[in-house]
């Protein structure tokens, strides 16, 4: 064997030992190989926006304060598009390489385990995709304004970030726009600021963990209506100007929605709640984190509906607790989302409607689950079905055969137990993430049963599996 001089030893282990240091270019969700990444935990994430609709651009910063959980020579962001202008740790320029949607910052210095640091990142441009109406692509421009829906992976496409529920970060967000649009956000309205070239700036504060797919960015021509429910929690709704009056109409259940759902699910999770209708029509509705979604279409084309929709408002609400406030651990877990919102669109129907009303509900859905036409599929199996992810992820079962999950298993335990299952799951992983395995783990303990077999058939088994208790 060859001699090796000490000193070339050494540089070599050092060499060795930087290199070891790279913070994963993945977070290790098996159904979206490649999302999020490793090495740190993002605190806090403080955007600010300058937005210039006739161009369709942003002009922006992002401080970014992070806690490493390893030693760092480097790490990546998540980020797609734009012209970046400077990138800094701690306010000194580093150097950094792009690939894809990968951003890699490379420090100056190693990066110890457990140190906190800040990144600022300056950029401008147009985003991508932002022409695409969909729940998936993050910043979409439309005719009459801006709207952000991300879920699962879009938020890439506006800011740098570490795109995935496992870190869960707070949110300091300052839209500049031109009057007399309006900017909505997450959380509370803290300020506002007029400038003198007739434009205002809006600066959201939002304080509860949230998921980097739940932030958004709304804005439009808005009336902001507000009060406060009878517990003292602020309601704060964002609806375009011409169907204000309506939109109203249709969302004035939301604080008996509340005070209902607060008896079964337990103490809302935030501070602050509210919807904003985006001034277009959608195809969807979504949870974004204390500002459910929705488009148009919810107040002005569903004629001699307005006060009879319900259902998907109930939806989108039952989601603070599950999705928002409990965020999957991978989307794998995607069901813990859907199903249990699925399933909120149920007790809503029972509380108001009465129990024969919910069994039909249940019975329409278990007959269009459980026809030769459907293609049935387990809700929590490895893999997705071949084909666009993004919309698979979304399948009729994760919905459907979720919501049946969960009223079979409310059938087998009782109500009493049933609704505590819920209540301990909702308190215990609150602001947090959790697995389908963290969910039955609850579900045993509560009842005192072992649901092995039951949650192998309803969630891991193909053929769907019966409701005896129903006649199904």
């Amino acid at each position: 064997m060859r001699k090796v001089s000490l000193w070339l030893m050494i540089m070599l282990c050092g060499s060795l030992i930087w290199a070891q240091s790279e913070g994963s270019d993945e977070i290790g969700d098996d159904f979206y190989p490649g999302i999020g990444n490793g090495g740190y935990d993002v605190q806090h994430y403080d955007l600010d926006l300058e937005v210039d609709l006739s161009r369709g651009s942003i002009n922006a910063v992002a401080q970014i304060g992070i806690i490493a959980t390893q030693d760092l020579s480097a790490f990546n962001l998540d980020f797609n598009g734009f012209t970046i202008e400077s990138v800094r740790i701690d306010g000194v320029e580093v150097d950094y390489r792009r690939a894809q949607a990968e951003l890699t910052l490379i420090p100056n210095e190693l990066i110890e385990s457990e140190q906190t640091f800040e990144v600022t990142i300056a950029y401008q441009g147009i985003p991508p995709n932002s022409q695409n109406p969909t729940f998936a692509e993050g910043w979409v421009q439309y005719r009459r304004g801006i709207y952000v829906a991300s879920e699962p992976a879009g938020a890439r496409n506006w800011y740098p970030v570490n795109d995935h529920p496992l870190d869960k970060a707070t949110y300091t967000i300052k839209i500049t726009v031109p009057e007399p649009y309006v900017a909505a956000s997450n959380g509370l309205l803290v300020d506002t600021q007029d400038h003198e070239n007739d434009t205002r700036s809006y600066v959201w504060e939002n304080f509860e963990p949230t998921a980097s797919y739940l932030v958004t960015v709304q804005i439009a021509e808005f009336e902001m209506q507000s009060y406060y429910t009878e517990d003292g929690l602020l309601i704060r709704n964002f609806f375009p100007v011409d169907i204000a009056e309506d939109a109203e109409i249709t969302f004035s259940q939301t604080d008996e929605m509340i005070a209902y759902f607060e008896t079964v699910f337990g103490p809302y999770p935030f501070e602050v709640y509210g919807a904003v209708v985006v001034n277009t029509s959608l195809s969807f509705a979504l949870e974004t984190q204390t500002l459910s979604m929705f488009g148009r279409d919810i107040v002005v084309e569903q004629s001699g509906r307005r006060t009879g929709n319900q259902g998907i408002i109930a939806h989108e609400l039952t989601h603070q607790w599950f999705g928002n406030s409990i965020s999957p651990a991978t989307w794998r877990d995607i069901w813990l989302n859907e199903g249990f919102a699925t399933y909120g669109e149920l007790l809503w129907v029972e509380h108001t409607l009465g129990v024969s009303d919910r069994d039909e509900m249940i019975s329409n859905w278990y007959a269009s689950l459980n026809t030769p036409d459907f293609i049935q599929s387990p809700i929590a199996a490895p893999g997705l079905p071949p084909g666009n992810e993004i919309y698979n992820l979304f399948n009729a079962s994760v919905y459907l055969r979720g919501a049946l999950t969960l009223h079979a298993l409310r059938l087998n335990v009782g109500d009493a137990a049933f609704f505590r299952i819920l209540r301990t799951y909702a308190a215990r992983y609150a602001y947090g993430n959790a697995t389908t395995e963290d969910f039955i783990q609850v579900a045993q303990e509560i009842s005192g049963m072992n649901l092995q077999s039951f949650f192998q058939g309803w969630l891991y088994e193909k053929k769907l599996p019966p409701i005896p208790q129903m006649g199904l």
